[in-house]
């Protein structure tokens, strides 16, 4: 019986540790404006960087939708043109982490 290889949560964690460099789409909004879709490019338990969010409003509050967990709160931390890197209220449990990163490289 042949099993395929599929890659580890550590083989795709990078830089500090816990980061895994990710392709997801989710949906973000802040304040009372419209959600809308966007890439989560990297995620680890504390934050996660969204390639591409104009009009971001540094000093406001985020929420973000990952598909299939309950709406998440985070703070935009940095600006790289329109890329933003958030930090969560709240870190991620490590198993909310780890079924992030398997639910990216289609794992489950």
């Amino acid at each position: 019986m042949k099993h395929e290889q599929f890659p580890s949560i550590a083989e795709s964690c990078t830089r500090q540790g816990d980061r895994a460099e990710v392709t997801l789409l989710c949906e973000v909004r802040q304040g009372m404006a419209e959600w809308k879709m966007a890439r989560l490019d990297d995620i680890s338990p504390t934050g996660f960087r969204i390639a591409w969010l104009p009009n971001c409003i540094p000093d406001k509050p985020l929420r973000i939708r990952i598909p299939g967990l309950s709406l998440l709160t985070a703070t935009v931390v940095r600006q790289e043109g329109k890329a933003v890197g958030c930090a969560f209220k709240e870190p991620l449990h490590v198993a909310v982490f780890e079924h992030i990163v398997r639910q990216a490289f289609g794992l489950e």
